[in-house]
């Protein structure tokens, strides 16, 4: 043996068992690092090492044609305590704020007991977490900012441990008005846009990412901003919100009626094209009524007899016809190579010999059919060619997902049989959105002028106008004068002689044409009861000086249908309340001349109350009320003749009397003070919960009554 062998093997196994251990220990500590301090080096690395880290802009609103944001990016923030910031001072601190926090965060958040509040915070403190989520939803800019006021919380992150994970989420105001037109973001916004005007002009919206990196200086690190984000550019749509409300209703309302399967109603004003309303409903599991897809520009549907319009319209123009053409209908039955075609009073003894007026008065199959089989069976490609000469089929690339282009067969195509010219012309074996035949039908009203559909006006940035989106030319004429004098006439007494009569009003004239189409069900077909039905009405008013246009098509999963009733009542009610919209009166000629009334005037925003008065020559001193940009509090107090304004100016710590106010006033400003509200009932405030004149305590919920 070697001398000092053993001495040396020792020497060496001691070496390894410690260099072992030490090993042991790093893995160890590396495993601990990464998972039991995980979070904690997670948010070191995010405040000291942050190279390159891409600042994300804030997206662009949606503004309504009337100036309304209908679409909006708003902060949204988790609220974070770290225990470990501060050392003893802060956690001294805490506890003895413990308490006031607990109550703090209660009354801001009162789905939370001041006690599981406290409960919650103390859980956090043992754990001694760097990242512990103090509330599990998020919570808005101003819910934060309380929060930043509680003791504590209200330090600097690295003293008080208050941290937050802000959120861009997107908001729409008015709800579910629109929301297929406006469309959807992917929860994470950064994912982009999934359709509608948010997919179509995402590029707009978006804005430009930002770079930013950390850098220490004199022993702080600060954010060093290497690009600037640039937010992104507003779009103001064509949607006028209370058209789109009004079509809405008035469709929805049918829906329920006739326990419908899904409906349509679109609004255009003719001159510019801008669609003003835009409804797509379709019913739920649950029975109710959803936007949830865009069906007015994505469903490929037959049109069924609103179609019939364009087949007279190819007829007129060729020479072939004129409104006092008159055609043998007989029985109401007529053989088309087979198959028969029927007017919906055969059963009757049909109309016997009647002109193209009466046949689209009370439209009728036969009567269409068998002038466009008499002058185009020989060359059916001359009837196609003059309807793509109206530009019914031109895809208008209106920038939608899904959105589809009309099909009309040609006398080429594989499936065009004999049976197909009579059917195309009633409108069946064509497909086509509804607005598209919309946009035919406003087009007519134009004076022949088709021009493209549009659903943004202009694009905007801090308020000004950047770009206005020019209206498009589809069609300079789609028929000669002559043509539409005659369709023009002839539309206009099919609402005021014909069938169409429940579209029609009595304050103002409609034209249009009423549409019922059968729609196959699969593999049953148009028979054995798998049935259901479009109805559709589709026209323009007032008829002298066409102001809008507008369809109504709702799907009905049964008989028995009607166009006329089922539809066209629809279109009357949306076309008198958008007629009544536009009725302006000086407010002056609402005055009695042979008397003094004082109206109730409420208390709240006494400037508006005063430009009222004023108006109407009301006596009093609303004269004597200067004009303000921001609410003017006050009291109003009226005898039989005369109006007495009174400004006021409520202490800020003080709870404001909102006695005799109208809600909207009465709301606005206790929300200025920091308090929630609670509204039971409808009309004046009548009683308030938290009397007036108590020291505010911001976040806490007052409770007004209201009665009229």
């Amino acid at each position: 043996m070697i001398p000092g062998l053993k001495n040396i093997m020792l020497r060496y196994t001691f070496i390894v068992v410690i260099m072992f251990v030490l090993a042991v220990l790093i893995i160890v500590k590396a495993g601990f690092i990464m998972f039991a301090e995980r979070q904690y080096w997670k948010d070191v690395a995010d405040r000291f090492v942050k190279e390159n880290v891409v600042v994300l802009p804030t997206r662009g609103n949606i503004i309504s044609s009337d100036g309304k944001l209908m679409a909006s990016s708003l902060p949204e923030y988790r609220i974070y305590m770290d225990f470990r910031a501060g050392g003893e001072e802060k956690d001294t601190m805490l506890m003895n704020h413990l308490s006031e926090i607990s109550q703090g965060l209660h009354e801001i958040f009162p789905d939370k007991s001041a006690q599981e509040f406290r409960k919650h915070l103390l859980k956090g403190r043992r754990s001694k977490s760097r990242h512990y989520l103090i509330y599990p939803k998020r919570i808005s800019y101003i819910e934060y900012k309380e929060v930043k006021r509680l003791p504590v919380f209200e330090l600097s992150p690295n003293r008080g441990g208050l941290h937050v994970e802000t959120f861009n989420q997107r908001k729409k105001p008015f709800g579910s008005l629109a929301m297929r037109t406006l469309g959807d973001m992917y929860p994470d916004m950064t994912q982009g846009a999934k359709n509608g005007l948010e997919l179509t002009y995402d590029s707009i919206l978006r804005g430009q990412n930002g770079i930013t990196h950390r850098q220490k200086v004199m022993n702080k690190y600060l954010n060093i901003i290497d690009k600037p984000a640039v937010d992104g550019c507003d779009i103001i749509t064509t949607i006028d919100v209370d058209m789109q409300d009004i079509a809405e209703k008035a469709l929805v309302d049918q829906l329920k009626t006739l326990e419908a399967i899904s409906g349509v109603a679109v609004v255009m004003e003719v001159k510019t094209g801008e669609v003003k309303a835009n409804v797509n409903m379709t019913r739920a599991s649950d029975g109710n009524y959803y936007e949830m897809r865009n069906a007015a520009v994505s469903n490929l549907m037959e049109p069924g007899s609103t179609f019939k319009t364009a087949s007279i319209m190819v007829a007129m123009e060729d020479k072939y016809i004129t409104p006092d053409y008159e055609v043998d209908t007989g029985n109401g039955m007529v053989n088309m190579y087979g198959s028969w075609m029927k007017d919906w009073n055969w059963y009757k003894g049909g109309y016997g010999k009647i002109d193209v007026t009466k046949i689209l008065e009370v439209s009728s199959n036969v009567g269409v059919s068998t002038i466009i089989d008499k002058f185009y069976k020989n060359n059916p490609q001359k009837f196609v060619d003059g309807l793509k000469r109206m530009s019914i089929d031109t895809p208008l690339h209106l920038g939608f997902v899904g959105e589809a282009s009309p099909r009309i067969l040609g006398p080429k195509e594989r499936y065009f049989a004999k049976t197909t010219l009579p059917w195309m012309s009633i409108g069946y074996e064509t497909m086509i959105p509804p607005i598209y035949i919309l946009n035919f039908y406003n087009a007519i009203a134009n004076d022949g002028v088709m021009i493209k559909p549009k659903f943004v006006k202009a694009i905007a940035k801090d308020g000004e106008i950047l770009e206005e989106i020019p209206t498009e030319v589809v069609n300079p004429k789609i028929c000669s004068d002559t043509t539409l004098t005659m369709i023009r006439t002839i539309l206009r007494k099919v609402v005021s002689e014909g069938l169409a009569k429940p579209a029609g009003s009595k304050q103002f004239n409609v034209s249009g044409k009423t549409g019922t189409a059968q729609i196959s069900q699969g593999k049953a077909g148009y028979k054995s009861g798998g049935v259901s039905y479009l109805v559709s009405f589709c026209g323009y008013f007032p008829s002298e000086a066409p102001k809008y246009s507008c369809i109504v098509s709702i799907q009905i999963p049964h008989g028995p249908a009607s166009g006329s009733l089922q539809a066209g009542s629809v279109f009357s009610r949306i076309a008198e309340r958008i007629y009544a919209k536009h009725l302006y009166r000086d407010l002056a000629h609402a005055k009695d001349s042979t008397a003094v009334l004082i109206p109730d005037v409420k208390n709240g925003d006494i400037e508006e109350s005063a430009y009222v008065l004023r108006t109407l020559n009301i006596p009093g001193n609303s004269h004597t009320v200067p004009y303000s940009t921001e609410p003017l509090w006050g009291k109003a107090q009226c005898t039989h003749s005369y109006a007495d304004l009174r400004i006021s100016k409520p202490s800020k710590h003080q709870v404001p009397n909102v006695l005799n106010m109208g809600a909207k006033d009465a709301v606005y400003l206790l929300e200025s003070y920091g308090l929630k509200v609670r509204l039971v009932g409808l009309g004046e405030v009548k009683a308030q919960s938290i009397p007036a004149g108590s020291p505010v305590r911001k976040g806490q919920t007052i409770t007004l009554t209201l009665k009229y």
